[in-house]
């Protein structure tokens, strides 16, 4: 295979290191995992290897595709933006082979766009005939899951109930959870049907736009939010006392933190982990209206390919905030695919059962064959 260009320097490239390597019996350093994201805006990939506080980043991709653009008129898959998706994934197929991650320890999914195209599943079999990466379609109650993985290590200690919002290009998945001694646990979750491309096609952006557009979004989130939402007293008392918080975690999201933050680039250890207040949330959308789309395009944490997106995302933070409100939100700058990386590699891990009982030539049954 060609070598890829190297990867830009996006929102999404992660360069920290998390923790300490973490080495085999030999010395040498763990086996490399990778979790592979095709979602209705975004594929993006990362690859690390084990380490004692998490794991440690060895790659990372990340390419706007937009391929659910147009899906929630038509119902299918556009062919150009099968096209856009399909590069990015063969690009993604090429580092995954150049990092020696092997395809037991890839993790790869796609969500909201081929859940809901009529085509989805035809173009999951295109791109396993054409790049040998295997999608998985996951349902909304995984994506929920592996997000609130990704993220829990921002909760804060002290908090007695949490609610975690993954944006999405397709959809939003909210997951309620509450302290239960030592540790949160989920108690709720739903998906709503509106992402950041959805609502923003749903609400073209008029010339002069003012409040009433805005307002819209706002609505029809709230609209969604509605139907199926978790409502619980407990829960609410919680975030009423301020002992309960709310963790975004998109591309809209950290936007909206960048444009708080007055950065002159994206910096992903000043945004993630970052605590917003309610009051801050509304004065970083309220610049971004009146930036206008050629302003939002020439923001640095914004660019053209998100300046249509990104104030959807902060209607969808909005409805929320309304439904539950809550003086602080805190930024996440990770979610499914750190999820996922972390799940694979607590699954490694684990002692491996072996049976009872001798083979021929007085080996164990059922020990692994060479490898051939």
């Amino acid at each position: 295979m060609p070598e890829p260009d190297g990867a830009p320097r996006r929102r999404d490239e992660r360069s920290r290191v998390q923790g300490a390597s973490m080495r085999d019996s030999s010395g040498r350093d763990g086996p490399v995992f990778g979790a592979l994201d095709l979602g209705t805006n975004n594929c993006r990939l990362l690859i690390a290897r084990p380490a004692r506080a998490g794991f440690r980043v060895v790659d990372s991709f990340s390419r706007i595709v937009r391929l659910g653009e147009g899906l929630s008129r038509t119902g299918r898959l556009d062919e150009a933006a099968m096209d856009r998706a399909y590069d990015a994934l063969a690009l993604c197929a090429e580092r995954v082979v150049r990092r020696g991650v092997d395809s037991a320890r890839l993790n790869a999914v796609a969500t909201q766009a081929c859940r809901q195209a009529e085509n989805g599943q035809e173009f999951i079999d295109r791109v396993r005939r054409g790049t040998g990466l295997k999608l998985r379609i996951i349902d909304p109650v995984e994506e929920a899951r592996l997000s609130v993985e990704g993220c829990i290590n921002l909760f804060d200690p002290k908090a007695e109930a949490v609610l975690v919002i993954d944006v999405g290009g397709g959809s939003t998945e909210l997951s309620w959870l509450r302290k239960s001694g030592a540790e949160m646990k989920t108690v709720a979750w739903m998906s709503a049907p509106l992402g950041v491309v959805t609502l923003a096609e749903r609400h073209p952006e008029p010339a002069g736009a003012g409040a009433a557009w805005y307002e819209a979004m706002v609505g029809d989130m709230s609209a969604a939010l509605s139907v199926g939402s978790f409502d619980d007293d407990e829960f609410r008392r919680l975030f009423a006392t301020g002992q309960g918080h709310l963790v975004g975690t998109s591309g809209a999201i950290t936007s909206l933190a960048g444009v708080h933050l007055n950065l002159r680039r994206y910096q992903r250890d000043r945004v993630d982990g970052l605590w917003m207040t309610r009051a801050e949330c509304d004065a970083a959308a309220e610049k971004l209206k009146a930036l206008g789309p050629k302003g939002r395009a020439a923001e640095a944490c914004i660019g053209p390919d998100r300046a249509d997106l990104v104030l959807a995302g902060a209607a969808i933070l909005d409805a929320v905030q309304r439904a539950w409100p809550s003086e602080r939100v805190r930024v996440a700058d990770r979610g499914l695919r750190e999820g996922m990386l972390l799940q694979q590699m607590r699954e490694a891990r684990k002692p491996q059962r072996r049976r009872r009982g001798r083979g021929r030539g007085g080996q164990a049954a059922g020990a692994a064959a060479p490898e051939t």
